[in-house]
């Protein structure tokens, strides 16, 4: 008897996590993805406003922001970043939302790290702020 109340005790604290209501992330009309949400936290130095075309030709590992929308989402934490000069890939962990809803029609302030491989750039997000 005492297995059976631990056996459902444990699987009881593993599911709660699950079914707990996801909120805030990037909200595509075709495919809607909700996030979880987080507090604040420790914001690592200032990264400056650039450009997707300015972003491209910048050092990897560079502390950077852009400002433009998230066209759509490609995967599960990656999305398709549009500015004025250009396109570019971006990840978005679920935990980076803050309870933040996203949609194509909004714009948004992405802050993170430049990731630069051979031909591709991608910006991995640690903090995402919709724009009035």
């Amino acid at each position: 008897m005492k297995t059976r109340v631990a056996l459902l005790t444990l699987i009881a604290l593993a599911t709660a996590p699950v079914l707990a209501a996801p909120q805030g992330g990037f909200m595509d009309p075709a495919a809607p993805a909700a996030q979880s949400n987080q507090a604040g936290g420790f914001k690592a130095g200032e990264a400056s406003v650039v450009t997707v075309k300015q972003a491209e030709e910048m050092k990897d590992d560079s502390w950077i922001t852009v400002r433009g929308t998230l066209e759509k989402q490609t995967g599960d934490e990656d999305y398709l970043f549009r500015d004025s000069s250009g396109t570019m890939k971006v990840e978005i962990d679920h935990k980076r939302w803050n309870g933040v809803t996203i949609t194509p029609k909004d714009r948004v302030e992405l802050t993170g790290e430049l990731d630069k491989d051979f031909n591709a750039t991608e910006l991995d997000v640690k903090q995402v702020r919709k724009l009035p």
